[in-house]
């Protein structure tokens, strides 16, 4: 039996943003792994398909709740249907987010207010709403980052603030958070197949977009989703997910400058 089975057979795991991409993997996963689950989206009909097809797995079928955690209240009800239905709540992982993507001068303040209100408000509700339950279990909060936390490209400011911003949260928590029994496990990935580079700048969802980034840089969203879970199993602080992800982070903390110098080169290029 896996690191994965091992932690996560009967456990009752709330997963946000899991309708699709890597929220939909995590899902999938952990179905297999004998989870019992709670998954909150806002697009319902791919909710209820992801159920069936985790049910079919001969899991337990899982609890499907709209959801948006823009919304105040929303989450708070998804924690409360899931502790009614499972009777407790072990493992929430707050995977809910997209991105906002251009330079400063086409960027207004609604951009990056709605790029916070997803990726970091949204974040904090989900803490927020599941905490109490967390802590009766003394279970695991997952936090879904990005190495865009540690190198901010040009081009990406509102995107890379809210993972700044995560990054800052979760350093702060982790400590906070053990006193009770609670882990937090900060997730770092770097280009993973998923569908957030497939989402507008206005949170709209665009399937047959292409997606920018090269696919020889892009890991495989089970090879990703694994890592991810046995980071959270292991109760890891952060784990960074991608060859080019450590390369970066490794950079950033060894030798900035080399970042930066790629960041000028970009903004040139881009610029001409």
């Amino acid at each position: 039996m896996s690191t994965i089975e091992r932690f996560f057979r009967d456990k009752v795991v709330l997963v946000t943003g899991a309708s699709s991409g890597i929220g939909e993997e995590l899902a999938l996963q952990l179905g297999r792994a004998g989870a019992k689950l709670t998954l909150a989206a806002r697009r319902t009909e791919l909710l209820d398909a992801l159920a069936q097809k985790t049910a079919a797995s001969e899991s337990a079928k899982p609890l499907a709740i709209a959801c948006d955690v823009t919304q105040d209240g929303d989450l708070e009800r998804a924690v409360a249907e899931s502790v009614r239905h499972w009777g407790r709540l072990d493992v929430a992982i707050a995977n809910a987010g997209f991105g906002i993507v251009a330079t400063l001068k086409k960027l207004s303040l609604e951009d990056y207010r709605r790029q916070f209100e997803t990726n970091v408000f949204g974040v904090l509700r989900t803490i927020y709403a599941a905490l109490s339950e967390v802590e009766k279990t003394k279970g695991n909060i997952a936090i879904m980052g990005s190495i865009s936390g540690w190198g901010a490209a040009p081009g990406t400011s509102p995107y890379a603030m809210s993972k700044f911003a995560l990054r800052a949260l979760a350093n702060c928590i982790t400590p906070e958070l053990r006193r009770s029994g609670v882990k937090v496990t900060l997730i770092s990935p770097g280009f993973v197949a998923s569908n957030i580079r497939r989402i507008d700048n206005r949170g709209d969802f665009h399937p047959r977009a292409k997606d920018p980034v090269p696919a020889w840089l892009v890991m495989d969203t089970g090879k990703a989703a694994r890592q991810m879970l046995r980071a959270i199993a292991r109760g890891q602080r952060e784990v960074i997910i991608t060859a080019h992800g450590k390369i970066l982070v490794a950079l950033e903390r060894i030798a900035p400058w080399i970042n930066r110098a790629i960041g000028r080169r970009m903004a040139a290029k881009a610029g001409s």
